[in-house]
């Protein structure tokens, strides 16, 4: 007895233009009017010329903007090339943690323990260290610039979050793969290239572009090594005039690069929840 054919799912209802349009424009209203609250509590303050002098002034802000650009592409670079470095120096981190066999032994348990001394040391504490430390013991073939020791600091920091991200994507590749790869005669090396971590690294993208923007604001530590970045030249130019409108500057510029990089992750995301949605449906 042939089985009649399934009905055709009937497409949903569309949205009305009420519900599509009503919960924005609720939003933004609201944003709106607690924007313009705040704004005249703040304006009818007492000290709110003084302040808007010391920390908003235009005049200023023009002034030191061109230094405070040229820091800020200092820390980008830092930022674009820590970032490569992290995304292949934590993956080692993950495979080796994921090894198994007696062998393999030693690359496990230097992973687990770089990755719980690393995390355990607050990101500030190994730029000062690395950044005035080791240059300071002049040894013979390494490099002495303070900017070089503090990216080394905060690849070092990052790379330990980000391996246990990689293995958080890892751990949860279903067993049968690695049973599967391990049947068709395959090695645990050729097992983890070809089958684990192709899903590993997709599955785990979202997370590792959370710490990408996270790590866009930290490179401003470098500052308090004297590195010439978009927080040092605005700090330079506060102690030569006391004003303080320049760390706005500063503050405007790394909001226009996370601002992005934040909504990025937020789209990939969405998308990597949908795409989860349709494989399960």
């Amino acid at each position: 007895m042939s089985r009649r054919p399934a009905p055709p799912r009937r497409a949903g209802r569309p949205l009305r233009a009420r519900d599509k349009y009503l919960p924005p424009l609720i939003s933004i209203t609201s944003v709106l009017v607690a924007v313009f609250l705040i704004r005249t509590v703040v304006v009818r303050a007492e000290q709110w010329p003084r302040i808007k002098a010391q920390f908003f002034s235009l005049e200023a802000i023009i002034e030191v903007f061109p230094d405070v650009l040229g820091g800020f592409a200092i820390n980008m670079t830092v930022w674009a090339i820590s970032l490569v470095v992290i995304a292949i120096w934590a993956l080692v981190l993950a495979v080796f943690r994921s090894l198994t066999g007696p062998w393999l032994a030693p690359l496990r348990v230097f992973s687990i323990v770089y990755i719980d001394l690393l995390r355990g040391l607050p990101s500030l504490l190994l730029v000062l260290l690395f950044g005035f430390g080791i240059p300071a013991l002049q040894i013979p073939g390494l490099p002495r610039s303070s900017l070089f020791w503090g990216a080394t600091a905060m690849v070092m920091s990052y790379s330990a979050y980000a391996a246990e991200v990689y293995r958080s994507g890892i751990d949860a590749v279903h067993d049968g793969q690695r049973a599967a790869a391990k049947a068709l005669g395959l090695s645990q090396w050729q097992t983890l290239w070809h089958a684990i971590l192709p899903q590993a690294i997709r599955n785990v993208i979202p997370s590792l572009l959370n710490l990408a923007v996270a790590l866009q604001k930290d490179v401003a530590l470098l500052s308090v090594l004297g590195v010439r970045d978009a927080v040092r030249e605005a700090q330079i130019y506060t102690a030569r005039t006391f004003n303080y409108s320049s760390l706005i500057a500063a503050a405007a510029l790394f909001l226009a690069a996370t601002i992005p990089m934040a909504r990025l992750t937020d789209y990939i995301t969405k998308r990597d929840r949908e795409r989860r949605l349709q494989r399960t449906a």
